[in-house]
């Protein structure tokens, strides 16, 4: 057979003849082999055979990107005039995270995406002591914690612009619960050795988060773990006792620590009961919608001011100035990023990489859905950004460095039937159900 090889079947290659000796019995993997050990320990170990990264994502960020600095900028530009004088005084942050993020993301997509294994843990770790520094600041720490509205969300250090850990803790997750799901292989599906264990790595994340207050994160964070999860290859019936656990303890906690999800509730189901207190902003949303029509207002003609429209309802703000072509486009653009995210972790060469790309998809895609979603009234307010648009420096960055990420995995994918997925995946084995894990080996020639 002409064409593409095995990159990992090479005959001086411990992996790749691993593989290809898993690919001719049926015989059980153990959850890390000692080939495998040796390549997570080295990953330069590994001669990567990359080809043009997705460019199908590659430009819908970039679209994306652009449209929300556009965006940003005709919401903010004359408010921020009568305020300081200053037309870019909030677009300003936003174009320098951009190039920031936009520096990260080509950074990572010509990285290996395989050393990530090597800092997931303590890429978690840092996540972890951030989100206790917002929480629970002690000692020195304690100058650094920065609340706002009644939220405790922000690191603020010094002339820099404030970083929300939340948003650090999405990437962190996503890359240490994809490494630690590759390497447990089939015992996923076991309930003491799968699922407790994860739930004991999930659980304090979402209690810090949800002590800020965030809901909105606390559901992003749920939603990237059981994705990763599920197309690990746990059994269904885990995943929904765990979520209904961790539903019905995250909403006491909730509740416990806030009345405000009760009030955003009430007015998902009735927004005129209270339209100029609790239910001002989903209220003024709605207006902002009906008066863009089909083609829009026009950029800068903000006919119908909302609350924090350049943040969690920057999509009014599109809808009202660009109607609804412009939101339509926007929509569509996060649609195409889900399909070329899809099909990059379907068709990449190890499960560690199609897990990755599986989350960071979810994540995002997710994350959009809810936004959009809260503005037009199918969702109670959650204060989450719309990735890429909405105003936020460290949602910025931090997702253009997640899209990094995806593009690296996008530079070593491969069409079905062409190689064999990592020694530890496999459905036959228990393992991922990413479709990608029945590719069938190619012995080198």
């Amino acid at each position: 057979m002409s064409g593409r090889r095995d990159r990992w079947a090479g005959t001086d290659d411990p992996v790749g003849r691993e593989r290809v000796r898993r690919s001719s019995g049926p015989s059980r993997p153990s959850a890390v082999s000692a080939s495998q050990a040796s390549v997570l320990a080295d990953p330069s170990a590994y001669k990567r055979d990359t080809h043009d990264p997705d460019y199908v994502i590659l430009v819908t960020v970039v679209a994306l990107t652009a449209i929300g600095i556009l965006m940003v900028y005709a919401a903010s530009a004359i408010p921020q005039y009568a305020l300081t004088q200053n037309t870019f005084e909030l677009v300003a942050p936003q174009v320098l995270a951009g190039l920031l993020g936009f520096a990260a993301m080509f950074f990572l997509m010509n990285l290996d995406y395989r050393y990530l294994r090597l800092v997931s843990l303590a890429l978690a770790i840092v996540a972890l002591a951030m989100l206790v520094i917002v929480v629970a600041p002690l000692g020195p720490f304690r100058s650094l914690s920065v609340s706002h509205n009644g939220s405790t969300r922000w690191i603020h250090l010094g002339p820099l612009p404030d970083i929300s850990p939340a948003e650090i803790a999405k990437l962190a997750l996503v890359v240490y619960l994809a490494h630690w799901l590759a390497s447990r292989g089939p015992r996923i599906r076991s309930f003491l050795h799968g699922t407790i264990p994860f739930a004991i790595i999930v659980v304090p994340f979402l209690i810090l988060v949800v002590r800020q207050p965030d809901l909105g994160t606390a559901v992003v964070l749920v939603v990237i773990a059981f994705s990763l999860y599920f197309a690990a290859g746990a059994k269904l019936l885990h995943a929904a006792l765990t979520a209904l656990v961790g539903g019905v303890a995250g909403a006491y906690l909730m509740l416990d620590i806030a009345h405000y999800p009760i009030d955003r509730i009430q007015c998902l189901f009735n927004p005129w009961a209270d339209p100029q207190r609790n239910c001002y902003q989903v209220v003024q949303g709605l207006q902002a919608l009906g008066t863009g029509g089909f083609f829009g207002i026009g950029l800068g003609n903000n006919r119908v001011s909302v609350p924090y429209d350049v943040n969690d309802f920057i999509f009014s703000v599109i809808a009202q100035e660009l109607g609804l072509v412009g939101g339509a486009v926007v929509i569509g653009l996060f649609v195409v990023l889900a399909y070329a995210g899809i099909r990059t972790a379907i068709r990449a060469p190890d499960t560690f990489g199609g897990l990755m790309a599986a989350g960071i998809t979810a994540w995002l895609c997710f994350q959009a859905l809810v936004n959009v979603g809260v503005v037009v009234l199918v969702f109670p307010v959650t204060g989450i950004t719309l990735p890429f648009v909405s105003a936020g420096g460290s949602s910025l960055t931090v997702s253009l460095a997640a899209v990094g990420i995806l593009l690296s995995i996008s530079r070593e994918t491969v069409e079905r039937g062409w190689i064999s997925a990592s020694a530890d995946s496999g459905r036959g084995y228990g393992g991922t159900y990413l479709p990608g894990s029945r590719r069938r080996s190619i012995a080198a020639g």
